[in-house]
């Protein structure tokens, strides 16, 4: 008997041994070829400094209204590139990297709130508007980038012209979980984070890419657009802030809030999309008081990729009517 109880005991020791230091054991690689960020930057790339961070933008057109686009999570400017030249005869058209995507800086230190948190994006945002000086703004927002345009247009309702809302990831956050952060922050697993990171952002981001499209075969005749999220994977520390943005994830409960919205608000959705439900979009729809709803036929999580005339078309509609209420 006792024999037995000190071969258990052996195989827990032996059990907890590996999981406190069998993390540890891993080797985290260096990556190799990553440049600073604004060394990859495009003709039209600009750069600001907000609140300590170098954050990349770009801008077209002028005076008012002002379109703020907002990237969804992996994606960045890139994603606005069909949109931004015709959006921009109707007004100033402003696209940036969230930190962690894009070309914009990922600080490896901070004092205080991570600067990929939920709030830490609101107070960018604001800081990126007064920079620009920009006082009200259409917030466009896809996908987690609509998480963003909400939680802002609630903290901001004075700066929110209106919202446009494309396959919004509202209902769709990861929950508050005390057990969840407490186990993302333990060493062991902050130690393997880049590595996990590194499978979001390469092999597994190239098939949410794929998954993200009604058509994918469009990807392949076009390889060009693979190649255009495959650039940022290029920037010093892609990885870590990668997960560093995983860690500081976790978003307030938007969807009990909803009925706060004041803000005009359009709800645009692909029929097809497998990321967002569509029927996510037709209940955000229903959850802001006097949303319009569009649902695009025969496209996926990005409208404005995918299916750029049609968005183009939402959003004019949208615009002209709320121009003749005024």
């Amino acid at each position: 008997m006792k024999k037995g109880w000190k071969i258990t005991l052996i195989t827990l020791f032996s059990l907890l041994l590996l999981v406190l230091v069998g993390p540890f054991l891993v080797p985290i690689p260096p990556l190799e070829d990553t440049v600073p960020p604004e060394t990859l930057a495009d003709p039209d790339s600009q750069f600001v400094d907000i609140n300590g961070i170098s954050v990349h933008y770009k801008i077209e057109g002028e005076g008012e209204p002002v379109f703020i686009l907002l990237h969804g999570f992996g994606a960045n400017t890139f994603s606005w590139r069909e949109v931004m030249g015709p959006l921009s005869e109707h007004g100033t058209v402003i696209a940036y990297d969230r930190p962690a995507f894009g070309l914009t800086e990922r600080p490896m230190l901070w004092a205080g709130d991570s600067p990929y948190s939920q709030e830490s994006n609101i107070q960018l945002l604001s800081g990126l508007m007064d920079q620009l000086g920009v006082n009200k703004a259409v917030l466009v927002g896809n996908s987690a980038g609509g998480t963003l345009a909400t939680a802002y247009a609630l903290a901001y309702p004075e700066r929110v012209t209106a919202l446009i809302q494309v396959d919004a990831a509202i209902y769709q956050t990861r929950p508050d979980s005390p057990l969840i952060n407490w186990l993302l922050n333990t060493p062991q697993v902050d130690h393997i984070g880049p590595l996990i990171a590194r499978r979001l952002g390469a092999g597994s981001g190239e098939d949410f890419i794929q998954s993200a499209w009604h058509d994918p075969s469009k990807l392949d005749a076009n390889p060009e657009i693979l190649d255009g999220y495959r650039k940022p994977l290029m920037a010093e520390n892609w990885d870590r802030a990668l997960w560093e943005h995983t860690k500081a994830a976790q978003a307030p409960n938007l969807a009990s809030q909803l009925s706060q919205i004041q803000a005009p608000t359009l709800v645009i959705s692909g029929d097809d999309d497998q990321i967002v439900p569509v029927e996510n979009s037709r209940r955000l729809a229903a959850d802001i008081l006097g949303a319009e709803l569009v649902i695009i036929e025969s496209c996926g999580h990005l409208p404005q990729e995918e299916c750029p005339q049609a968005f183009l078309s939402a959003v004019e509609n949208f615009m002209t009517q709320l121009e003749e209420n005024k």
